[in-house]
């Protein structure tokens, strides 16, 4: 089973300030169409397939794999990101808080597992350190912060 979080500021010295609002945006945002947030030809296809008062279905090839997420939403505070189908099985969140001093933070972490592979194995514990390093998902959480502004700076937000 691979575990892994990361929590960064929202808005840390220097950069255009985001309103919970403005972040949940982007994350709603991200849900509903990756192509937006991740590097250019990493997500060539992200469409959402079912809707419902609860959740949403979406269909993506990622990083060459094709999966199937339900998505929940909890507006304001928590996307999660349930694997149907796909390299992975688990769950994968994401979740706008505060800090003790009231500062917004974003927080992601994840419970999965490799369909197909052994737990714990050689395949797990490579994710688990990709995940983990600083190009995991510490990296993911500042690039979906980047692209927020520019979403926001572009009147798209």
């Amino acid at each position: 089973m691979i575990y892994s979080t990361a929590t960064v500021p929202v808005n840390p010295e220097g950069e255009t300030k985001l309103t919970r609002e403005q972040v949940w945006k982007g994350l709603e945002l991200k849900a509903r169409d990756a192509r937006l947030f991740l590097p250019p030809g990493l997500c060539t296809r992200c469409d959402v397939v079912e809707e419902s008062d609860t959740h949403f279905v979406r269909e993506a090839t990622i990083a060459g794999s094709d999966i199937r997420e339900i998505i929940t939403l909890e507006p304001q505070s928590k996307v999660t990101f349930f694997q149907a189908t796909g390299p992975r099985e688990g769950a994968i969140i994401n979740e706008l808080l505060e800090d003790e001093a009231g500062a917004l933070q974003l927080k992601f972490y994840c419970y999965l597992g490799l369909r197909g592979k052994e737990a714990d194995g050689p395949e797990e514990q490579a994710e688990q350190t990709q995940f983990d390093s600083d190009k995991g998902y510490k990296s993911a959480l500042l690039s979906t912060l980047k692209r927020t502004r520019e979403l926001l700076a572009e009147g798209r937000l």
